[in-house]
């Protein structure tokens, strides 16, 4: 009979090895070798009330802390319940290890035929994720995760699986402590380093630019580059735009920021630009890929990317120079060679970032003066007044349609690293589990979630959650009753017209025989939070809602905040157009 470490034994010395201490995921038999080993490495388990939250809870984690986020499935329906969080978080780029147990060896792979609780497990995750793979025998377990956190930390972040039968995590394996090895032993540890002579070639460049730009995606949070982000700005005195998933990687009260909200501004900005510095960015379709008209074309402009995976340099805009680096220490050499150079036009640069600031501050006081008093709230309310009563370091979380879209032109991203959402996938529902990571990541920080009424109701029952474990996460649910960003759209390609005519005469929707499938049945989430053990607040005029958002801040647990926004209002979001109009080609 085999002897030595059990299978969840030599995970959890293994993820402990790697500097792991959070783990997220739901108990099941399948896997008890696991995570009654955790605690004996200091790790700890924080269950969700579903497996997706468990993968949002890990990718928010990661994403916040950044480190490695590890959450766990067990085989048949739990890792069908994680199947959602798999395809948004690798989607995201946040990098996650997950871990699922399988049935017992010798039933599965391929399945005997009627297995219980089983289907293909890494057959189903593997195009939705960087690898994907099931351990067939005890003696490979350590191999494969090696493997596995090998390629975790290689190239862009995502989804890494390891499926491990369920007779191999509870059951000895005859392995022993000398399989569990140092991180360095089979994995590059330190940062990928940055060619110096395409360093050098990159800044010259960018000194002899007349109007250089920056451009920073996830990347640069990914490798903690923030602080060398605002240096190499500084020193050139050039403006920064993000990807949406990036914004606050520059704080938004530095002189060099372009928020993402400020659309023109943006154009502008990257029309301008005769030399353009991409870091950790695809340029992706909400980067209006890298094209005119909303970028200048390649004969125009000069570009240098700089990325952690080689197949990402080059693909959605020809570059001049293709850095293969950590964001990090290719932003600290590039400072480093400006630095030694004399930049020309200074004065220039500083005098046309005013301007373009200035446009910033003009349009988002446009906004502040359209957001009007009474009942129900205005939707641009909620988070502006939010952020007046929220801590300045306080991580925020986006989720829903418009509510997301009002959230972003309200808000202003004045600390890295403290706005989350699903930029790249818009899944609704996931803020619910991505509080609950950010709650763990930063426990010094507090957690406030921006939800509409629809997204809440995927998973309304995270809030036990955050109350079990103690995370006084407020949750400010946007009530509209309605699949607001749908039916708008279901409004304009039916009747827009008389869609328009409704809003401009009467501030009204179309009449409710010509919308179907878009509303709700009403609902009192700030009840339903109460009987989970949250606080609860009611709030239906926007005088009310600077008390009711300290109460909840106040309360020391979580809380859920219903405010009644008017229903006309939230439909037109502010952008709604450029956003439409992101998902055609553009024509450069």
């Amino acid at each position: 009979m085999a002897k030595g470490l059990t299978g969840g034994q030599l995970i959890a010395r293994m993820l402990s090895a790697e500097g792991v201490d959070q783990v997220f995921g739901i108990i099941d038999g399948t896997y008890f070798g696991l995570y009654r080993a955790l605690g004996d490495e200091s790790i700890t388990l924080h269950s969700p009330r579903h497996e997706a939250a468990a993968a949002h809870m890990a990718g928010a984690y990661a994403r916040v802390s950044g480190r490695l986020g590890v959450c766990i499935a067990s085989n048949g329906p739990g890792v069908a319940n994680v199947l959602p969080g798999v395809a948004v978080e690798q989607g995201e780029g946040n990098r996650i290890l997950l871990i699922t147990s399988g049935r017992r060896v010798g039933i599965t792979h391929p399945d005997r035929g009627g297995t219980y609780q089983n289907f293909d497990q890494t057959a189903v995750t593997a195009p939705m994720t960087k690898w994907s793979c099931h351990v067939p025998s005890a003696d490979r377990l350590p191999e494969i995760l090696r493997r596995a956190l090998r390629v975790s930390f290689s190239g862009r972040p995502g989804v890494v699986h390891v499926d491990v039968p369920e007779n191999i995590v509870n059951q000895p394996t005859g392995l022993d402590a000398g399989a569990v090895r140092a991180p360095e032993s089979y994995r590059r540890t330190t940062p990928l380093q940055p060619d110096p002579v395409l360093v050098e070639r990159a800044a010259q460049l960018l000194v002899e630019a007349e109007w250089p730009m920056i451009h920073a995606g996830s990347g640069v949070y990914h490798a903690g580059a923030e602080a060398e982000l605002a240096r190499l700005a500084g020193l050139l005195a050039a403006p920064v735009t993000t990807s949406w998933a990036a914004r606050g990687a520059l704080s938004e009260t530095r002189p060099e920021a372009i928020p993402m909200t400020a659309l023109g501004v943006n154009d502008e900005v990257r029309n301008a630009a005769d030399v353009a510095l991409v870091v950790g960015s695809r340029l992706g379709e909400t980067d209006w890929w890298g094209k005119a008209p909303n970028w200048a074309s390649p004969a125009l402009q000069r570009t240098i990317q700089v990325d952690i995976d080689d197949e990402r340099l080059g693909v959605n805009k020809p570059v001049s120079v293709a850095i293969l680096a950590d964001a990090r220490e290719a932003l600290r050499s590039l400072a480093d060679a400006v630095e030694r150079r004399t930049v020309p036009g200074l004065a220039a640069r500083r005098d046309r970032l005013e301007g373009w600031r200035g446009k910033v501050a003009d349009e988002r006081a446009k906004r502040a003066k359209a957001l009007k008093p009474g009942s129900p709230v205005h939707p641009g309310h909620v988070p502006s007044v939010a952020q007046q009563v929220m801590p300045d370091d306080t991580v925020w979380v986006f989720d829903g349609g418009n509510t997301v879209v009002w959230s972003n032109f309200h808000h202003s991203a004045d600390v890295p690293r403290t706005v989350l959402s699903t930029y790249k996938f818009g899944m609704l529902g996931a803020g619910m589990g991505q509080a609950l990571g950010a709650a763990v990541a930063a426990p010094d920080q507090r957690v406030c979630v921006l939800i509409g009424d629809g997204a809440f109701g995927m998973h309304p029952t995270e809030v036990e959650s955050a109350v079990r474990l103690g995370l006084p996460i407020v949750y400010v649910v946007l009530v509209d009753g309605a699949w607001g960003m749908v039916k708008m759209s279901q409004q304009i390609q039916a009747r827009p017209i008389a869609t328009v005519a409704h809003r401009m005469l009467t501030n009204t929707t179309l009449p409710a025989d010509q919308i179907v499938y878009a509303d709700f049945a009403p609902c009192r989430y700030d009840l339903m939070g109460e009987a989970m053990g949250a606080h609860g607040e009611l709030v239906t005029d926007s005088a009310d809602l600077p008390a009711a958002l300290e109460r909840a801040r106040d309360c020391g647990r979580a809380a859920v905040v219903q405010v009644h926004v008017d229903q006309v209002e939230h439909l037109w979001a502010p952008g709604l157009q450029a956003f439409k109009k992101m998902h055609q080609e553009p024509k450069g």
